[in-house]
């Protein structure tokens, strides 16, 4: 038996890709080590970001990582893939000639080639070993789109959605695991169902993973604002498993900027959009987030968003500093003009006001009973989120128990807590 071990960096789009490869090698021939393995292994494969700076920068030092443990002989073979090599196809190998091979984002099928194993003819199961109650649904891979700002494009090609039958099995094996909630992922997830059904189908593939016994609750990232489906909305207001909470990513508010960034939307239309999402689907939670010192953007935009911040009052709200993507149509039509310290100093106010909109908004829930899905256990306290708390990007609820509670017990289970206090983005409870 062969030892693999698989690092993923990025997104959770590439911890999908990543199980999917998994799935493709036959138990009997292959053992799996964990990320944190540091000993040795006969195959390292390396599944990188390629996105913005941080994200390349993070991608290069793990591959040197990952070469240094080659060179000491505790890597037999070192693949890498992902975004970073798509994208960088032409340079790396000559300049890291340690890696054996060098495979692009979508290259799933070659890499199960080259370690000798035979593919299965579609990417259709996964192998599931992180034991959590949540797992990551990509219904569709690749982006239509031409953000001026977004290299994804690019890297992951044209949008491509998975059929709903396939989708369907998928959660349904992924229930029998033990998952109680799927958070559906892609590039774009409100453009789901255009190229195989020549409709919006996310309504219907919410209703039809719905129907999966032991999915409690389905909730919805990355969708694009322009063209939203209004059937998802009436499926958030009467579909029990599907969470009143929607990622939305919207990036400005001044027309100025969304028009430098090819957004294909205005201001008007964005405020009208968050109103209607309000108004249709009562107690919905927002997360969006945004880009600040884009070029365009000056002191009269960033005052525009930051009223708009205040206006719209996202549950959630995340930023990033601008960065200048070669290859992309900002890169070479708009001149990187705000310097980095006024992009911090943008970033740091921004931030600043949210965390206190966050925070009105936890302290809103003092005193209140919800039902939270148990994550995992913290010296003597439970880790756990509502309907309200998307994993990894929101906050949590911090649980005390009574003496002699069995904690463990009572990961990946729905609990009944009451709030007791709130803190910028994280809650405390006791259980009920």
């Amino acid at each position: 038996m062969q030892r693999i071990q698989i690092i993923t960096l990025g997104c959770s789009k590439n911890v999908v890709d990543s199980e999917h490869l998994l799935a493709q090698l036959p138990q009997s021939d292959f053992e799996i080590m964990p990320e944190d393995y540091t000993a040795k292994v006969d195959y390292l494969l390396l599944n990188t970001c390629g996105f913005i700076l941080d994200a390349k920068q993070e991608s290069i030092d793990a591959i040197m990582q990952a070469v240094a443990r080659k060179a000491a002989g505790d890597v037999g073979k070192l693949y890498v893939f992902g975004c970073l090599s798509q994208r960088y196809s032409s340079e790396l190998p000559a300049e890291i000639p340690e890696v054996d091979a060098w495979f692009g984002a979508r290259d799933i099928l070659p890499i199960v080639r080259a370690l000798g194993v035979k593919p299965k003819a579609e990417l259709e199961s996964r192998r599931y070993f992180n034991g959590a109650s949540y797992a990551y649904l990509k219904i569709s891979e690749g982006c239509d789109r031409r953000c001026s700002y977004c290299a994804i494009p690019y890297i992951r090609g044209a949008h491509r959605s998975v059929p709903i039958e396939t989708l369907v099995d998928e959660a349904k094996f992924l229930a029998s695991k033990g998952v109680k909630e799927l958070i559906l992922i892609a590039q774009d997830t409100t453009y789901y169902g255009l190229d195989i059904y020549h409709k919006r189908r996310l309504a219907d593939l919410l209703e039809a993973l719905s129907k999966i016994e032991r999915i409690e609750w389905i909730r919805i990232h990355y969708s694009y604002p322009e063209g939203f489906p209004e059937d998802v909305l009436e499926q958030m207001k009467t579909n029990p498993k599907i969470c009143k909470y929607l990622d939305i990513p919207l990036q400005h508010i001044s027309d100025k900027v969304l028009s430098n960034m090819h957004r294909g939307v205005d201001g008007a239309w964005t405020r009208n959009l968050i109103k209607r999402l309000r108004a249709e689907v009562p107690g919905i939670v927002l997360r969006t987030t945004v880009i600040v010192g884009h070029p365009g953007e000056g002191e009269e935009e960033f005052s525009e968003l930051l009223d708009f911040a205040r206006e719209a009052r996202f549950e959630r709200l995340g930023a990033f500093q601008y960065s200048e993507e070669e290859g992309t149509w900002g890169a070479k039509n708009l001149k990187d003009n705000v310097p980095q310290e006024v992009k911090q100093k943008r970033y740091d106010a921004l931030m600043t006001l949210q965390a206190g909109i966050s925070q009105a908004f936890n302290q809103g829930r003092v005193g209140t009973t919800e039902r939270v899905l148990v994550d995992s256990v913290l010296d003597d306290k439970l880790i756990a989120r509502s309907r309200y708390e998307s994993p990894e990007v929101d906050g949590e609820i911090i649980v005390s128990t009574p003496p002699g509670t069995n904690l463990q017990s009572l990961v990946g289970q729905f609990v009944d807590v009451k709030i007791t206090a709130a803190t910028d983005y994280d809650l405390l409870a006791t259980l009920l």
